[in-house]
């Protein structure tokens, strides 16, 4: 968060050594990912997924990554696996970026779907209630 990101890599990494956790392997990933080197942030993000196929966030992650790298189609999965997963803290995550992606495409009654979506589990994230009146906005 310091933007030390070397730092926090090296940590990680020796978390994991000792003893690997789900949430490790996505905060390396996330880490990996902000310097750039997306095919390794999506490795730890399925080794990730190997302990715990329950934890959202690495879903989540790759389907970002994926959007990143401008593959829209391969990160809806992702995300919509994301959504269905028992441990997920911020659950409006992957429903905004399924909106987003959605948008990018084009296909705006679906991006609305996904805005309502993030609004109605998180529904005091100011971000999803902005992104939601900004489409209902434009769409009417």
């Amino acid at each position: 968060m310091a933007g030390d990101l070397d730092r926090a890599i090296e940590l990680y990494q020796r978390s994991i050594e000792v003893y690997p956790t789900p949430e490790a392997h996505t905060f390396l990933g996330w880490s990996i990912s902000l310097q750039g080197r997306l095919e390794e942030a999506i490795h730890q993000c399925l080794l990730a997924i190997e302990i715990d196929p329950e934890f959202g966030n690495p879903y989540n992650d790759i389907g970002v990554y994926l959007m990143q790298r401008d593959e829209l189609d391969e990160a809806i999965p992702w995300l919509e696996r994301a959504k269905g997963t028992k441990h997920y803290e911020a659950r409006q995550f992957p429903f905004m970026n399924l909106g987003r992606v959605y948008l990018q495409q084009g296909r705006w009654w679906a991006a609305l779907h996904e805005f309502e979506g993030a609004v109605r589990v998180a529904p005091h994230n100011v971000r999803a209630s902005r992104m939601l009146h900004h489409l209902r906005g434009r769409l009417n």
